[in-house]
């Protein structure tokens, strides 16, 4: 690691700090993933709701604005304080986390930016598959086509990325705020990574609500590591975000397409599709991580793995009631409940075992000390 990021090693007198107030790249950072959140849940309505679209649409421009915010950020960032090092000038660990020396000492660069930058970098090389695969077949016909899932993996990079750089200002209300809300996000996106299982038929469970249960399970689990009652906060702005998506996604569908002069598909029912990938019990789910967590410590090892499972099951279990409560479906096989629920608990259980150090791991991101000037 290069220890110029944060002034350790260096005379007094060479200690000046940069005058980067941390919280504006990091609130240019969010600002980005969530724009990808806005174009992405966008498009996947007006595949539902209208059909097959382009390259050059709104929601894409949305979506690809998204990266190219995400990588200008934090190649920013990382020449800012690749310029602050080589002049002995002290870079706050609060920028982003600690700084990494890339290409030897060519480079130092947080952390947070890091992770960002690259997440932007690659999905700049899937956004060239996706034009390929248009020009190639004119447009897309589903949404879980390879070159879109390494897009919302690319994405959750960046979002990743977006954590670090808001849990290293854990010292300050918004850094904590702001890396709740960041996971929260993380959560909600991750429901769409999950299609990439959808297609997977081993035994009777339903892969895309037991993955989905992996997902937001580990992001609430890393909450509770990062924050007191981080689970219960992180289930709470997830929700939010569902809630306010439930709206935007049938009305930006619906205005998007009469703007352009085209129908909406016959007896469609307005139904949300991201915001309905999201689990409607995601705050008792919180609350039940929580409360085991609350007490845990390195003895009570089984604690987080028993959360996750619970809160797996709980997912797994409620996923039928969700389905008839959205589409007014029919309640399926016993045995269809039953596999995907164990399969929801065991992946919960697991996401319960790595989440937890995960957590403790995020909380590092942030400066153990003050570095004088």
């Amino acid at each position: 690691m290069d220890l110029t990021a944060n002034g350790r090693g260096l005379p007094a007198e060479a200690t000046a700090p940069i005058t980067v107030r941390p919280w504006l790249p990091a609130a240019i950072l969010f600002a980005a993933s969530m724009t990808f959140a806005v174009g992405s849940t966008w498009d996947i309505q007006w595949h539902t709701d209208v059909g097959p679209d382009t390259f050059f649409t709104l929601p894409h421009l949305f979506i690809y604005a998204s990266a190219a915010v995400a990588g200008f950020t934090g190649l920013t960032v990382i020449l800012i304080t690749t310029a602050a090092g080589r002049a002995g000038r002290r870079v706050d660990g609060e920028l982003g986390g600690p700084g990494i020396g890339v290409f030897g000492r060519t480079f130092t660069a947080p952390l947070g930016y890091m992770v960002a930058a690259l997440g932007a970098a690659s999905f700049l090389l899937y956004g060239l598959w996706d034009l390929w695969w248009h020009s190639l077949y004119g447009f897309d016909a589903i949404i879980d086509s390879p070159p879109h899932i390494g897009l919302f993996l690319s994405s959750t990079v960046i979002s990743v990325g977006t954590v670090i750089v808001f849990a290293a200002a854990r010292a300050h209300r918004w850094g904590r705020v702001g890396a709740l809300f960041a996971l929260a996000h993380l959560a909600t996106s991750s429901t769409v990574t999950a299609l990439a299982v959808q297609r997977l038929s081993v035994g009777s469970v339903r892969w895309t609500v037991a993955v989905t249960a992996f997902m937001v399970i580990l992001l609430m689990v890393v909450g509770a590591g990062f924050e007191r009652w981080g689970a219960t906060v992180t289930a709470v702005f997830a929700s939010g975000i569902q809630g306010v998506f439930w709206w935007f996604a049938p009305w930006a569908a619906r205005t998007y397409a009469d703007f352009v002069g085209l129908p909406m598909r016959e007896h469609i029912r307005g139904i949300p599709a991201t915001p309905a990938l999201i689990p409607f019990c995601l705050i008792p789910v919180g609350i039940v991580i929580d409360v085991l967590l609350r007490r845990a410590d390195a003895r009570a090892r089984l604690l987080p793995v028993l959360a996750g499972a619970l809160g797996g099951a709980i997912i797994g279990g409620f996923n039928p009631v969700q389905q008839i409560i959205i589409y007014d479906a029919h309640l399926p096989r016993a045995t269809v409940i039953v596999a995907t629920t164990v399969a929801a608990a065991v992946l919960g259980a697991l996401a319960g075992y790595l989440g937890r150090p995960f957590g403790e791991m995020l909380r590092l991101a942030a400066p153990s000390e003050k570095v004088s000037a």
